[in-house]
C-alpha cells in the first residue's frame, strides 16, 4: 500500500478558480485530457488558453478562458475590479444540468456540483432567497463554470483524498460587480470564511485576491485540520492575473504522508431528540445535513417522555462545521435543542482504488490495519455496475472485492 498524497493548497496570494485550475495542472494532470472534458461542457464560443508566465522570477502555470464578448468594469484608482460577461444567469438547476451532460467522470461531476451547492447556499443566505431562486451573475457565467469544471477534472486526474489548506491573505478596497460595489473581502468570502471555519487574513494589498469560486473550491476540497507534514512529491504554482508587490502564485504541493496503520483525531457529536418529525422531514433533514459537510448523520427510535415513540438524530462532524450544522438541523427539524460534545477516535488509513471488469470500473476503499489489507467497494460504483449490467449487486460485489484481494487493480495518486 503505498503512501496516501495530501495535496497541500498555500493561499498566501488568496485564491481564485483560475489560480487553482493551473496550481493543479501544474502537478502534473493530462493537458489533453483536460481540453477534452472541459470541450464536452459544450460553451459555445468559450475557450481557454494555457501558458506559462513569470510572477517576480517564479515559473508558473496561468490558465485563461477566453471569452469574445468579455468586458470590465473600472473601478477608481487602488481598487479592486472583476470581469463581467454578457452570457445569461443561470440557476443551480441549470448548472447541475449543464454538468451532468459533460463527458466529466462520476467524481469530477459530485465535486463540481458540490462546489455550486456550496456558492448557491452562500449566495441564498446573504440575499433571504431559496438556494434554488438564486441566479448566479459572475458565477453562473461561462468562465466560472469552466473555472470549477476544470478543478473538478483535475482533482480526479491526481486522484486526490486528502487535502490541507494554509490561511488565506485577501486584499481590501471594493469590487464592481453585479450586485453593485462590494467591500473586499466580499460577503460571499467573508460568510464562507466563518460558517466553515477557514482562516482568512485582510492585508493592505488594495485589490481581490480571495474570489467566491476560489474559495468555495476550498471548502468542498479540504479535509485536513492541520498542517500536513511530509516529503514534497511535487509542486505546482497557479498564476494569479494581477503584478502585485509579491509573487501572485497560488502554490500547490503533493506530499508523501507517512505511512502508519491508524489515526486518532476528534469529532464532535451532535445529538437532538425528536417526537413530533415526519419522515419526509427527517429524511430531507438528513440529505441537508450531509450536503452541509457532515460526516455521519444517523436516526435512532427511542421512547421519549409520556411513553411517546421518537427519534434520536446523531451527527458526527469536523469542530469547524459545527455552527453550521446546527443551524441546519434547526432549520430542517423540530428540535429546540441539540447537545454537543467532543469525542475521539481511531480510523484506518485509507486510500482509493480502481478495479477493472469486462463491464466497467468500480472503485474500492483500501484500509490497512499493521499488515493486513481490508477492501470495502463503494455503494454508488457497484450500484452503476449493476444497474448497466442488470447482474446480481451481491454478486458483483464479492467479484470486485475478490479481483482487489488478488492484486488486479490501479492505485490512484
Amino acid at each position: 500500500m503505498q503512501d496516501e498524497p495530501v495535496l497541500y493548497l498555500e493561499c498566501r496570494s488568496g485564491v481564485s478558480g483560475d489560480m487553482l485550475v493551473a496550481a493543479l495542472l501544474d502537478l502534473g494532470v493530462d493537458r489533453a485530457f483536460f481540453s477534452a472534458a472541459l470541450e464536452s461542457l459544450g460553451l459555445e464560443d468559450v475557450h481557454f488558453s494555457l501558458s506559462h508566465v513569470s510572477k517576480q522570477g517564479i515559473r508558473a502555470c496561468d490558465f485563461a478562458v477566453v471569452i469574445p464578448d468579455a468586458h470590465t468594469h473600472a473601478d477608481p484608482p487602488g481598487h479592486a475590479h472583476r470581469e463581467t460577461h454578457d452570457h445569461p444567469a443561470r440557476n443551480l438547476s441549470d448548472i447541475n444540468a449543464l454538468i451532468e451532460k459533460s463527458a466529466l467522470t462520476d467524481n469530477a461531476k459530485r465535486l463540481a456540483k458540490k462546489i455550486f451547492v456550496i456558492l448557491a447556499e452562500t449566495e441564498a443566505r446573504i440575499h433571504s432567497k431559496d438556494v434554488y431562486d438564486i441566479h448566479f451573475h459572475e458565477v453562473g457565467a461561462a468562465d466560472s463554470i469552466m473555472d470549477v469544471a476544470g478543478i473538478a477534472v483535475c482533482v480526479d486526474h491526481l486522484g486526490v483524498e486528502r487535502v490541507a489548506v494554509s490561511p488565506l491573505t485577501d486584499g481590501c478596497g471594493h469590487v464592481v460587480c453585479q450586485h453593485g460595489r462590494l467591500p473586499v473581502p466580499v460577503p460571499a468570502v467573508a460568510d464562507m470564511a466563518v460558517r466553515y471555519g477557514l482562516a482568512l487574513h485582510i492585508s493592505d494589498c488594495p485589490h481581490e485576491l480571495v474570489t467566491p469560486t476560489g474559495m468555495a473550491a476550498l471548502v468542498a476540497l479540504k479535509t485536513e485540520s492541520a498542517p500536513p507534514t511530509g516529503a514534497i512529491r511535487q509542486i505546482g504554482y497557479g498564476a494569479g492575473k494581477r503584478d502585485l508587490a509579491h509573487p501572485n502564485v497560488l502554490r500547490a504541493m503533493m506530499l508523501s504522508a507517512p505511512q502508519v496503520s491508524a489515526q486518532s483525531d476528534t469529532v464532535w457529536v451532535l445529538e437532538a431528540n425528536m417526537d413530533d418529525a415526519t419522515g419526509e422531514q427527517l429524511g430531507l433533514a438528513m440529505e441537508s445535513l450531509f450536503r452541509a459537510g457532515a460526516l455521519d448523520v444517523h436516526y435512532t427510535p427511542v421512547f421519549m417522555k409520556k411513553n411517546r415513540p421518537g427519534w434520536l438524530l446523531r451527527i458526527i462532524a469536523q469542530e469547524a462545521l459545527v455552527p453550521a450544522l446546527e443551524e441546519t438541523a434547526f432549520l430542517a427539524t423540530t428540535t429546540i435543542g441539540i447537545r454537543r460534545y467532543r469525542c475521539e477516535r481511531r480510523i484506518l488509513v485509507r486510500d482509493i482504488i480502481s478495479v477493472s471488469l469486462p463491464y466497467g470500473t468500480a472503485r474500492v476503499k483500501r484500509c490497512r490495519l499493521d499488515d493486513r489489507l481490508f477492501y470495502h467497494p463503494e455503494y454508488e460504483s457497484v450500484k452503476a455496475l449493476s444497474e448497466k449490467t442488470g447482474m446480481d449487486f451481491v454478486v458483483l460485489m464479492d467479484e470486485i472485492r475478490k479481483r482487489a484481494e488478488e492484486g488486479n487493480y490501479h492505485a490512484h495518486g
